[in-house]
């Protein structure tokens, strides 16, 4: 694709991501931009999205199911962000399809590991195509700093990463779909799935077992859709170990509106620490050797963020890089591929797994295509 080409976009799922992700690319414009088609079977969702493009001069062809869409050979590229129980088909029928449409998925990828696999080998027969999973958070400015300073070798080799979420419970979604685990995935794939992916990225491995607690002991217990009460879990504690003797660590509760900071991250190697704070947007990083005088503190910031939205510019810097991937397409490789996407999935299944039978999951367990 020419650097000056415009790159055409279409969005499935236009809910409060999907509008999330048309405003991100608006403020993309100047890059050579637009939207020009969006598919959702909700007419409110499909409204505002409409409303949201007027006032950017965006004029939307509307389609109310994605392989409409596909089928009308409008846009370049393809923007899935509808509830997680439909990315899989929605996927299949991207990589099926005649015509070859850059994606950019919302996380989770799928549901399921089987899931997530099925999609991994129909992308190995579709070379013509690049396939990015939306697990953002590392694009965070703290995150990304934290990120740049275990990369070069400050902390040493990295022992122990802990992510700490305390926040709100989950939003209302259209149809309140996000309730239940039959359609999310679960908790700890629907949200941690992030999580789990900075803890591979921070570890520079891959994970080997899990151990987890954890239950819905506050959020949507007084909540009935169609007779019947969510299940999804609001707090939990999970352990991974890591192939290089690294152990992660995470402390979710979304019952915790009263904190500071929504996400904390501590990075610990053999000669130093480091520390991310979102939204206080702080980084902390120091040595065993300078002790607790010698930690610096800087406030990590990007002069590329042009939009802040809802995840603190990092959906605009992920655009971003995803553009520069299909622009120069074969040069580049998307920064968060499938395989990504599909250890995000499996380390949130074996942590489900792992509270439902009281015991640790090795990895295996979960990524085994028998199991599958």
């Amino acid at each position: 694709m020419a650097v000056n080409e415009t790159v055409k976009y279409g969005i499935i799922g236009v809910g409060m991501m999907g509008r999330e992700h048309l405003i991100n690319l608006h403020h993309l414009r100047t890059q050579g931009v637009v939207v020009v088609c969006i598919a959702d079977p909700h007419l409110p969702s499909q409204q505002l999205a409409l409303e949201l493009a007027q006032s950017f001069d965006w004029p939307l062809k509307v389609f109310s199911g994605h392989q409409e869409l596909l089928d009308s050979g409008l846009c370049d590229v393809v923007v899935v962000s509808s509830p997680n129980m439909t990315h899989y088909q929605i996927l299949m029928d991207i990589l099926n399809h005649p015509k070859p449409h850059h994606v950019l998925v919302e996380k989770p990828l799928c549901t399921t590991v089987a899931d997530c696999r099925k999609v991994v080998n129909a992308a190995r027969k579709r070379p013509d195509m690049l396939v990015q999973v939306g697990l953002e958070y590392r694009y965070m400015p703290p995150v990304a700093k934290l990120i740049e300073i275990v990369k070069g070798g400050t902390l040493g080799q990295v022992k122990m990463v802990a992510i700490r979420e305390h926040r709100f419970p989950f939003l209302v979604k259209v149809n309140n779909w996000n309730r239940f685990n039959s359609n999310t995935g679960g908790t700890l794939v629907e949200k941690c799935c992030h999580f789990f992916d900075l803890m591979r990225l921070f570890a520079g491995a891959n994970p080997v077992r899990m151990m987890a607690s954890g239950a819905m002991d506050v959020n949507h217990k007084d909540e009935i859709y169609d007779g019947k009460v969510p299940d999804i879990i609001d707090n939990a504690y999970v352990i991974v170990e890591f192939d290089n003797g690294a152990r992660g660590m995470l402390d979710l509760c979304m019952f915790a509106e009263g904190s500071k900071n929504e996400q904390e991250i501590s990075v610990v190697g053999h000669t130093g620490k480091g520390e991310a704070f979102v939204p206080e947007s702080i980084v902390r990083f120091g040595s065993r050797m300078e002790g607790r005088d010698g930690v610096q503190t800087l406030k990590a910031e990007n002069r590329l963020i042009k939009y802040e939205g809802l995840h603190h510019g990092s959906s605009y810097l992920e655009h971003l890089n995803f553009l520069s991937a299909i622009r120069v397409k074969g040069a580049k490789t998307p920064a968060v591929d499938l395989n990504d996407g599909l250890i995000s999935v499996a380390m949130g299944v074996a942590a489900q797994l792992s509270i439902q039978k009281g015991r640790f999951v090795n990895i295996e367990e979960v990524l085994d295509e028998h199991n599958c």
